[in-house]
């Protein structure tokens, strides 16, 4: 079962809740007795466990360098292009 945390718009009241997928929302905050209390967006909560892709290709191993500047750039514009460009941002 999945836990959503919930929070009262009216007094600040945070909980989080254990929740069958097909409960209702709840909508009464336990604190004030408001009908503010609203499920959060929050990311989810899971752990990878194993040896599959995971493990061996991205936990805790080195990550590729980055692209040097150069090879991140386009490259210049030759001159000679057949067009008076001066700057006017032809290319």
């Amino acid at each position: 079962m999945p836990i959503y945390a919930y929070r009262c718009s009216a007094c600040g009241h945070a909980k989080d809740v254990l929740q069958k997928l097909s409960d209702a929302p709840l909508s009464t905050c336990p604190a004030c007795g408001a009908d503010t209390f609203a499920k959060q967006l929050t990311a989810a909560g899971f752990q990878l466990k194993g040896s599959g892709w995971y493990a061996t290709d991205f936990k805790g191993g080195a990550s590729a360098p980055a692209p040097a500047a150069a090879e991140a750039a386009p490259a210049p514009a030759a001159a000679g292009c057949g067009t008076a460009c001066s700057g006017s941002g032809c290319h």
